[in-house]
């Protein structure tokens, strides 16, 4: 499908007010610039096209709603920093560029969201609170030490933990050691896009519950088909990531990749004064298979984990292995359920690196984020603006990698059981 169709309700929204949709496109309709996909990289994209050429009318299409779709279903890391997957020591140079982009990126969307609360009087869960990462196996150990010789050499700040600070500070005896980064926003991932998404131009327009169903080159224009009309364009640009592939874009080297959530419902004063000193923590697995942790400012537990390929799981496998993987980390939450469990589509390439930058005349794409969409894919879709303008840009494909080739199926889809197999195996103790 050019689109996810989830089953299972995003957990963060519903924690939300309800939110009255923008209309679905009904119509046959021109515009100079159209943008598939509504999420960080879109909403960074059309305010950026915006800025550069205001006369220009902009169309944003969503096959969603703001805050229900994948851009409000991931855990709400905003990382100023390089993720720990991207991150080299050996290459401090680069390592720094795209840190110091990253930070410039991560303080204009505090500053967005601070602005919209200003103008609004609401208030947005996004707090600069760090974030930990922890290890309890060797295997763990290992990536753990490669990340702290980065932090090193880069000069960044972080706070080395052994098992015992860990018990007290996060209230576990699950990991054998970790790292504390001040580098990391915290966040109510649903409210942050609805607060960016309030912020769009009078001359965007808003199509929500409007998936792209196919795209076609006519003369000097791309057409845009969606169930209730077509737009025709000047310029097009895919931030709908590993989904752009059923566009036939990037099939040969993007795919869809499902992770799942579960959150509890908020636990008894008690229950939190024996769940260590931080009242606002989150925490990635120094494994890529692993377990990342929140504890939420109103006191509930937010674990995310497992991956599936290209489609949901169901619910009743989501609940028990995530309600495992939970308790194997605070076993008195032994009786504590989710009230709400969900999953969300990741745009993963094998290398780890970004299909970015104009792949057909006027066409234009940034996809394949690897789960870090947030922040650097709000980076990406205004470097991808720029480009189009013929402005200079950093050199993206350089700092933040190439995506490389794929097989196609089904030779795809049996490497990643035998891959996903195997890296399971020698990472069971951190998942």
């Amino acid at each position: 499908m050019s689109h996810p169709n989830y089953q299972l309700d995003c957990g963060w929204n519903a924690l939300l007010a309800p939110r009255v949709p923008r209309p679905a496109l009904q119509q046959d309709l021109d515009t100079d610039v159209a943008i598939i996909g509504a999420g960080w990289t879109g909403i960074a994209a059309a305010r950026r096209w915006q800025e550069l050429s205001p006369g220009d009318s902009v169309t944003l299409l969503d096959s969603s709603e703001i805050g229900e779709g994948n851009p409000g279903r991931n855990s709400g890391f905003l990382l100023s920093i390089a993720l720990a997957e991207d991150a080299n020591p050996s290459q401090l140079e680069r390592m720094a560029l795209c840190n110091r982009l990253t930070g410039d990126t991560m303080a204009q969307i505090m500053a967005d969201v601070e602005r919209y609360c200003a103008q609004t009087g609401e208030t947005v869960d996004l707090q600069r609170t760090g974030t930990y990462r922890a290890a309890a196996s060797s295997a763990g150990l290992r990536s753990l030490n490669n990340y702290r010789a980065f932090l090193q050499a880069a000069g960044l700040p972080f706070t080395e933990l052994d098992r015992n600070a860990l018990r007290e500070r996060l209230g576990s005896n699950f990991y054998a050691e970790g790292l504390y980064s001040p580098d990391c926003y915290l966040a109510q991932p649903a409210a942050v896009i609805r607060a960016l998404a309030a912020q769009l131009s009078k001359d965007t327009q808003l199509f929500e519950n409007t998936p792209a169903l196919e795209i076609t080159r006519v003369g000097q224009r791309w057409r845009v088909k969606t169930p209730g009309g077509h737009v025709s364009c000047r310029q097009l640009i895919l931030a709908n990531n590993a989904f752009a592939k059923d566009l036939g874009i990037g099939g040969s080297r993007l795919v869809a990749m499902y992770t799942f959530a579960g959150l509890t419902p908020p636990l008894a004063a008690a229950q939190l004064d024996a769940l260590g000193t931080d009242a606002n923590w989150g925490l990635l697995p120094t494994h890529r298979l692993g377990s990342t942790l929140r504890r939420t400012v109103d006191g509930r537990f937010m674990i995310r984990s497992m991956h599936s390929y290209e489609k949901e799981l169901p619910r009743a496998h989501i609940e028990t292995e995530l309600a495992r993987r939970l308790h194997s980390r605070f076993p008195s939450l032994r009786q504590t359920g989710f009230d709400k469990v969900w999953g969300g589509a990741v745009g993963f390439t094998y290398n780890g690196g970004a299909l970015w930058g104009e792949v057909k005349p006027n066409l234009h794409i940034s996809a394949g984020c690897n789960g870090g969409g947030t922040v650097k894919g709000t980076l990406l879709g205004r470097l991808l603006v720029d480009k189009a303008h013929g402005l200079d840009v950093p050199d993206v494909p350089r700092l933040f990698g190439s995506a490389s080739w794929m097989p196609p199926e089904p030779l795809r889809v049996i490497g990643f059981k035998f891959a996903s197999t195997l890296e399971s195996w020698q990472g069971r103790h951190e998942l």
